[in-house]
């Protein structure tokens, strides 16, 4: 080997510097995923530690390349250490889908001096925190989203409609009692909506399950012509395969296996029961509907009423909006910017039309 392959040249200060950062930053990821795994049981503290595990090895990585430039412990970036903070206290699937966009943006992928088994580790833990992302996503769906979906409803339905009728010239009290009878019959529509809404997916699985008294029927089947398989190609499976499940069932049988309850159950979850949707439904609504018409509840009227709801009004729909963006793993602040220009675009529509017909009517 020659003299030249031997010679490694020396990191520059930049190098050093971003080999500091990626050591600080490996180090609060693995924080987090150490706080995440405290909070939780089973497979879900095993996935979640062995990915801070992980996070330790790329960690090491960067060690050895430093080696005496290591200097003082860094701190990692202000976004990481927030999250080990919400981590530890609350290990909520805010968090998770937060570390899914975290992981998505790894830079190792361009950057020469991390391995490439880094950065496919890099963009496999982006998969996994998917995963485990997906798992809280459906725990939290059917209520949640009447929640949130309600809530945003109301802010920009009762916005609307107070703009609208301030256009028009109507009174502070007049603006006021519309505005209460808009929050009165959008949360009760809302709310019997959503009911309406999960009682019938619920209904349509429990149809669509298998009747609870055919899974006893399959003990006394003639198995030399059994018709199992028809109930499995009746359900979509093709003749080869109906007849492969329809065996492993019947080969299930002394072992008392229950097929399709599990899915069952899950879907059941997923829809989210109709009551506590319909409950958080109406409440959110009339929580988002409330924010506009606290300034004419307050005495103002007029341009500064206008002003101060559609500033309250914008923080709220920016608030929703981030959230959504958070629990989507999109960006919080695309979906927050997208809730407010919808909502203020509808304002401005009704304000536009309240014009018109305020001065029609003069």
């Amino acid at each position: 080997m020659s003299l030249q392959d031997d010679t490694v040249s020396a990191p520059t200060g930049a190098d050093v510097r971003r080999w500091r950062r990626y050591l600080a930053d490996e180090r609060a990821e693995a924080a987090v995923y150490r706080n995440l795994a405290a909070r939780r049981e089973g497979e879900e503290r095993e996935i979640l530690a062995a990915l801070a595990d992980a996070e330790g090895r790329h960690a090491q990585h960067w060690l050895e390349l430093l080696g005496d430039d290591v200097g003082r412990p860094q701190r990692g970036s202000l976004r990481t250490r927030v999250l080990a903070a919400l981590a530890k206290r609350f290990g909520s699937v805010f968090v998770l889908a937060l570390m899914q966009r975290a992981e998505d943006r790894s830079p190792y992928a361009e950057d020469a001096d991390a391995t490439a088994r880094m950065a496919a580790d890099e963009r496999i833990h982006g998969e996994v925190v998917r995963g485990l992302a997906n798992r809280g996503r459906m725990r939290l769906s059917g209520t949640f989203r009447a929640a949130v979906f309600g809530a945003n409803d109301g802010l920009v339905s009762n916005l609307a409609l107070i703009i609208g009728i301030s256009a028009s010239g109507a009174d502070r009290h007049f603006v006021l009692l519309s505005g209460i009878a808009g929050l009165l019959a959008g949360a009760l529509s809302m709310g019997a909506g959503e009911y309406v809404s999960v009682r019938s997916q619920r209904e349509l699985l429990e149809a669509s399950s298998p009747h609870p008294e055919a899974g006893r029927a399959v003990a006394d089947l003639d198995v030399d012509a059994n018709e199992l398989a028809l109930v499995y190609r009746a359900r979509g499976m093709d003749e080869a395969a109906a007849h492969a499940h329809a065996d492993e069932v019947i080969a299930g049988l002394a072992v008392g296996s229950d097929t399709g309850a599990t899915a069952t159950r899950d879907d059941h979850e997923a829809v989210g029961n109709g009551m506590s949707a319909a409950v958080s439904s109406f409440c959110f609504f009339a929580s988002g509907a409330v924010i506009p018409i606290l300034p004419y509840a307050f005495g103002l009227e007029g341009w500064p009423a206008i002003a101060l709801a559609g500033v309250l009004v914008g923080i709220a729909l920016l608030g929703t909006g981030a959230v959504v963006g958070v629990l989507s793993g999109a960006s919080p602040l695309k979906r927050a910017l997208r809730q407010l220009a919808i909502g203020f675009g509808a304002a401005v529509v009704t304000y536009g039309l309240g014009l018109l017909f305020g001065t029609g009517a003069a």
